[in-house]
């Protein structure tokens, strides 16, 4: 199945390499590793042993991403590793929308600079709702659901991508 850019980078599976089981039966869809994400392991390797590491050729840091392809990443995060309210990282790991983006910058997938440039991206599109208070006020409301917090993310990377970001 190709692959256009419409798709999220959960939904993303490889139909043509399945292995066929007894009798070529197909076994289930095999999913892919969420585009941009990074690995558990990687969320705590601290920026001077990704240094040594990258110096040994062992490690490759990733090329920070435009605000736009940074809130994309910020959702295949939450996905990845669940959501969570009121604390940045729960202790089994969940991520709020705020803990998320400081994974992202933390392993180098964006900038400080681009990642405030997100920031605005989902304030206007709170402001566009009639929201003013700051998003991770909004995250941790008593009622959110995160199906409101996948929202928020597509739209402020639209509006991310509609201003060339």
């Amino acid at each position: 199945m190709p692959t256009t850019q419409t798709q999220t980078p959960s939904s993303f599976t490889s139909p043509d390499i399945r292995p066929t089981g007894p009798a070529g039966i197909k076994t289930p869809p095999v999913e892919l590793e969420p585009a941009g994400t990074p690995s558990w392991s990687h969320r705590f390797l601290p920026p001077f042993v990704r240094g040594l590491l990258a110096d040994l050729g062992w490690w490759q840091d990733p090329a920070p991403q435009p605000p736009s392809t940074h809130l994309e990443q910020t959702l295949a995060v939450l996905k990845r590793y669940g959501w969570c309210q009121s604390l940045d990282v729960t202790p089994t790991g969940r991520l709020c929308i705020r803990g998320a983006q400081n994974v992202l910058e933390k392993t180098g997938h964006t900038t400080p600079a681009d990642r405030e440039r997100a920031v605005h991206y989902m304030q206007e599109a709170l402001g566009e709702a009639g929201i003013t208070m700051q998003f991770f006020a909004w995250n941790d409301l008593p009622d959110q659901q995160f199906s409101a917090v996948e929202a928020l993310l597509t739209e402020a990377a639209r509006l991310a991508r509609e201003n060339g970001e």
